[in-house]
């Protein structure tokens, strides 16, 4: 409509030339005004819809966390509402833990009868210990014994068979000396070894035990609102993501700017750059003060694929005719003041208008002029979805 304006002075030019003259305005001597009018008007729709791309699939994408039990069981408890907001750390419910607590007493039993094992077998170590002292002594006199009576022997004075029956008793003294030094090492290794390894898989099993009581109460891990709560008292705890017990809706981060999506014809590709200048109007901001309705942003990122030509591995043959529908140029977007994000609602659809604003020269300076009309048109389109009640969504130019 403004496009048609903008280029019909021709023939208003003509129209009152004509008027002037006194001669009826006819189709003949129209045709040079009307014709200059066409080719006026198809250029400058070719530079403004070309140059100033627009795309009504704008939208403000959010994340939302499925929350699912660890441990399966009936609730015994429900903390939060619908519509709640928590914090992460608070409690949403609570699944029978009966088992749980009872693996964990058992568990904690076995560490703690590892202490009186532990005491058994420092005192079997002392027993080793002092059998080893008694064994050595009594080795120590039986070989003073048998010095004693080769000496007599020697004399002429003792037996072979005195000789004989000691050394017999400093062999087996010597055997007794030998074993309870291995008591005393198996004592030592029992009480070095392999009860710190026994104390070490009791504590793992304690721990083990308190992580499967712990999944019990089932906490948040962010700051959101709940939403999608089904659950009650008495229903059975669902471990399945496809089936999750509520839905958060995380808060947005702080330290993250807020980013806009929209597809744009793949047409738009030699003109869409980084940097680009745009402007957003979203269903959610549209209001009779018509502050915040239009807010600038600027184009961040522009994805290098169409997402409707990847190829997924799967039993079937890529078929090219199966793919008629064509993808749209995935652009990411940033507002250009950061204090609009708090008037932005999470998965508005929005329009996206963008401005050429790289080119040089005059003929730069021109079409870069041109993207008011495409302003003002984004403008009464949001007046009009405020008159008619309905939103922005819409095609074509």
């Amino acid at each position: 409509m403004f496009e048609l304006l903008f280029t019909s002075f021709p023939v208003i030019i003509r129209y009152f030339q004509l008027k002037r003259r006194g001669e009826a305005m006819t189709v003949w001597n129209m045709r040079t005004s009307v014709f200059l009018w066409a080719i006026m008007a198809f250029m400058l729709f070719l530079v403004i819809f070309y140059f100033h791309p627009k795309s009504y699939s704008g939208l403000l994408p959010f994340r939302t966390i499925s929350v699912v039990a660890q441990t399966s069981g009936p609730v015994t408890e429900l903390d939060v509402r619908n519509g709640q907001r928590v914090s992460a750390g608070d409690l949403l419910f609570k699944i029978e833990s009966s088992t749980q607590e009872a693996a964990l007493t058992q568990a904690q039993a076995e560490l703690a009868k590892l202490d009186a094992d532990e005491t058994k077998a420092a005192d079997n170590l002392k027993v080793a210990q002092a059998g080893t002292v008694e064994a050595d002594a009594s080795l120590e006199k039986l070989r003073v014994d048998l010095e004693n009576a080769r000496q007599l022997l020697e004399r002429k004075v003792g037996t072979e068979d005195a000789v004989r029956e000691l050394f017999s008793a400093v062999t087996v003294a010597e055997a007794g000396l030998a074993a309870a030094e291995a008591r005393v090492d198996l004592a030592q290794s029992d009480l070095n070894q392999a009860i710190p390894a026994r104390r070490k898989a009791a504590e793992a099993a304690v721990e083990s035990a308190r992580v499967a009581l712990e999944q019990t109460e089932v906490r948040s891990f962010t700051d959101g609102v709940v939403t999608q709560l089904a659950m009650s008292v008495g229903s059975p705890a669902s471990k399945l993501i496809l089936s999750p017990a509520m839905v958060i809706i995380p808060n947005r981060p702080a330290d993250l700017p807020l980013r806009i999506t929209a597809g744009f014809t793949q047409i738009a590709r030699s003109t869409l750059y980084v940097g680009m200048p745009a402007e957003i109007a979203c269903d959610s901001n549209i209001g009779l003060s018509f502050r915040d309705a239009v807010l600038p942003a600027k184009v961040i990122a522009i994805q290098p694929a169409i997402a409707t030509g990847q190829v997924v591995p799967g039993g079937r043959l890529l078929e090219p005719e199966k793919g008629i529908a064509r993808g749209s140029l995935l652009a990411y977007l940033e507002l250009v003041h950061p204090e609009q994000e708090a008037v932005m609602l999470d998965g508005s659809g929005c329009i996206v208008q963008t401005y050429t604003s790289n080119l040089h020269g005059v003929t730069g300076h021109i079409i870069a002029a041109t993207g008011v009309v495409k302003a003002v048109g984004l403008r009464l389109k949001v007046w009009g979805a405020l008159i008619a009640g309905v939103g922005l969504g819409g095609g074509g130019h």
